[in-house]
């Protein structure tokens, strides 16, 4: 009996060893699990807060390149302003400044302008007067361009970048005794290596426009320097050999002149606003429409129109003095696809306007488009055209603006102005 019960008390102490030993195992095991699963949400938390670290140190440094870019152009045009004021003997303060970049494409042939400044300058030697119309006391516009060469050849680039404004009696060039020759566009792209620009190369440079004083108020009473850009050629020494549209870049030169450029970005690019002929206030709009009819192999489709109300400003107020009741213009953008042979000459297409219900029409305006003779939709090509009509604004308030506007455009023409769709023509309701 006695040996019997120690028997049993020996295997109850082992099978308690036994399950105290699983049980620390099982224990061991749950504990190392949750070290580890914690040891990978921490590493993984770890690796996010690198890369969030990372990213962040990407961010700064862009934002620090950007801003050495930013003070390498202020540091640049400090540099050409220190020399102008030492080579004229003058006194200069700097007006005006942007580093907003334009860039105009044509063909694979561009032109930035990267920035530029509008630079007062007073009292400088009598030998520097003649650009400044005679005077001592003036400004300067300085601006930096790149012209740059895609193509797969070479081309040809006169920088011709001519500036003028609303009022101004003559247009405004390049000075090249304001700024060091070596640094100026001009001397780049000169007739000594015939204007060549090889593929794939660029050329960055300086560019002056300097007024005298009574210039300079007008220039700030218009607030904008408008500066043309000519195309390029694929000929040397060929003017005939142009390929690529000209441009235009706007230089606002003081906060009414930004405030413009701004507000004209949202009207279509008639000759009114990209001539910067007046004032426009939008009135009604549309755009999206969308609305297509084919003339043979020709697809032509409303986009948009727009409804302004038109002040012209005074230089070009006598073009428009019949319009006593004031102006309304609407602009009309449409969309052409041209599968034709022929190509379609943007300046040739009229098109005509019936308002009050069909009693009264008019015809597109064509003093008002900016196009030229050789402004065209390459067959196989797609483009836009715009058509401009002058609405006497008495009686579109009172009559017009809540009944049907139709409008008729065709036959589409080639540049030399003949038919090539068979006298068709697309009509569109407003």
């Amino acid at each position: 009996m006695k040996k019997k019960t120690l028997l049993f008390l020996i295997t109850m102490l082992l099978t308690a060893i036994i399950i105290s030993g699983c049980g620390s195992d099982d224990k061991k095991e749950t504990t190392d699990k949750k070290e580890s699963e914690t040891s990978v949400e921490e590493a993984s938390a770890d690796a996010e807060k690198e890369d969030e670290s990372e990213e962040e140190i990407d961010e700064a440094k862009a934002e620090e390149l950007k801003e050495e870019e930013n003070n390498n152009e202020s540091s640049n045009f400090a540099e050409m302003i220190s020399y102008m004021e030492e080579e004229t003997e003058g006194t200069a303060k700097v007006l005006y400044e942007n580093d907003e970049p334009q860039t105009h494409e044509m063909e694979g042939v561009s032109v930035s302008l990267d920035g530029y400044t509008l630079v007062e300058l007073k009292d400088f030697n009598a030998m520097f007067d003649i650009p400044f119309n005679d005077q001592t006391d003036g400004a300067v516009v300085i601006a930096k361009y790149t012209v740059e060469n895609d193509t797969d050849d070479d081309a040809y680039y006169m920088p011709a970048l001519y500036g003028t404004f609303t009022g101004a009696m003559k247009s405004y060039n390049n000075y090249k005794d304001l700024l060091p020759e070596d640094e100026q566009l001009p001397e780049m792209l000169s007739p000594s290596d015939d204007y060549l620009i090889k593929s794939g190369e660029s050329a960055t440079g300086y560019y002056t426009y300097p007024l005298g004083e009574d210039h300079l108020k007008d220039l700030l009473d218009a607030g904008i320097l408008e500066v043309e850009v000519p195309a390029p050629h694929s000929e040397k020494g060929d003017v005939n050999s142009n390929f690529g549209k000209e441009g235009k870049f706007n230089l606002s030169i003081n906060d009414d002149g930004s405030e413009k450029s701004e507000s004209d970005k949202s009207f279509y690019q008639d000759k009114a606003t990209a001539d910067n002929m007046g004032e426009k206030e939008m009135l009604d709009e549309k755009d999206g429409i969308d609305k297509s009819e084919k003339l043979g192999d020709i697809d032509v489709t409303l986009d948009g129109y727009q409804f302004t109300e038109f002040t012209p400003n005074k230089e070009e107020a006598p073009r428009f003095e019949s319009f006593e009741n004031g102006i309304v213009l609407l602009t009309v953008k449409f969309n052409i696809e041209n599968e034709n042979s022929a190509e379609i000459g943007n300046n040739s297409i009229t098109s005509k306007l019936t308002v009050n219900n069909g009693s009264q029409y008019m015809l597109n305006e064509g003093m008002l488009l900016g196009y030229r003779n050789d402004d065209v939709i390459d067959s196989g090509d797609s483009g836009e055209l715009l058509q401009v009509y002058i609405l006497d604004k008495e009686q579109y308030d009172k009559i017009w603006k809540d009944k049907s506007f139709e409008l008729e455009i065709g036959p589409m023409k080639d540049a030399e102005a003949k038919d090539i769709s068979k006298g068709k023509k697309a009509t569109f309701s407003l």
